[in-house]
């Protein structure tokens, strides 16, 4: 009968991205956190536990890492969000908002693919065809409110239910 194979620990996964060319240091103020950092780009990355383990993550493993930050460009020394606003994607941090170039969306996406590799963690479809956004804000709908509240739908019978009818 085949051994299931040990998933790696936080210490030999910080070894092999130190092998593959991450700059790897402890993340401040993140107790066992992670900085990995390359290509302009950063991610935190914490020891996870199985199921509870972030997106691109192998939740099937006993010991596993989790994004504590997602990665992103390193803009001033913070880690950006990818901002989506439709018509052109920004680099968002607590004071900055940038628009992103060609240069940067490649580096991030570059950045999280070999990432994902060294962790072990699960490639998806969506995210291996190029650089998904963190946030999405679209002008043409951001901060429109309904005027009136949507008619009832014949197959909506949550008030039928109520009333007991």
């Amino acid at each position: 009968m085949a051994k299931k194979s040990l998933a790696p620990t936080l210490e030999q996964i910080r070894e092999a991205l130190v092998a593959h060319s991450f700059e790897v240091k402890p993340a401040a103020g993140i107790a066992g956190g992670l900085w990995v950092e390359k290509y302009g780009c950063a991610a935190v990355l914490v020891r996870g536990t199985g199921a509870s383990a972030a997106p691109g993550v192998d939740p099937g493993s006993d010991t596993v890492v989790a994004f504590r930050e997602r990665p992103g460009a390193v803009v001033a020394g913070e880690i950006s969000q990818l901002l989506d606003r439709g018509y052109q994607k920004f680099l968002k941090t607590g004071k900055y908002e940038l628009p992103a170039t060609a240069q940067r969306l490649q580096a991030i996406h570059q950045f999280t693919e070999e990432l994902t590799q060294v962790t072990g963690g699960i490639s998806l479809y969506n995210e291996s065809l190029g650089t998904t956004s963190d946030l999405y804000e679209y002008d043409r709908v951001k901060g429109r409110e309904p005027l009136e509240p949507a008619p009832a739908q014949p197959w909506d019978q949550a008030g039928e239910l109520a009333d007991g009818h």
